[in-house]
């Protein structure tokens, strides 16, 4: 990744906070409706599309070591980018 690597924050909730935070906002734009009946595939592309937009910015395009970051073969990852119609730098 880009620059140097700094010390994690303390005060930085982690992943799945976040995650827990935007579902129970999520829960609450519903405003009592029931959710969709597929809310685990929209959560995982979701955050499946928010990750590889991420890594490929980090990697400034490259594809071979986005795929290397993500432990994802090099075809996958260019599978997925196009499934998510995501155009890498």
């Amino acid at each position: 990744m880009a620059g140097p690597r700094s010390k994690p924050d303390p005060e930085y909730p982690g992943l799945k906070a976040c995650i827990e935070e935007a579902l129970d906002q999520y829960f609450v734009n519903l405003d009592g409706e029931q959710p969709c009946g597929r809310l685990f595939y929209l959560v995982q592309g979701e955050v499946e599309q928010a990750l590889l937009e991420r890594i490929l910015r980090e990697t400034a395009g490259n594809q071979r070591r986005a795929a290397e970051l993500l432990g994802l073969n090099r075809n996958t990852l260019r599978k997925k980018i196009q499934e998510y119609g995501i155009r890498p730098k």
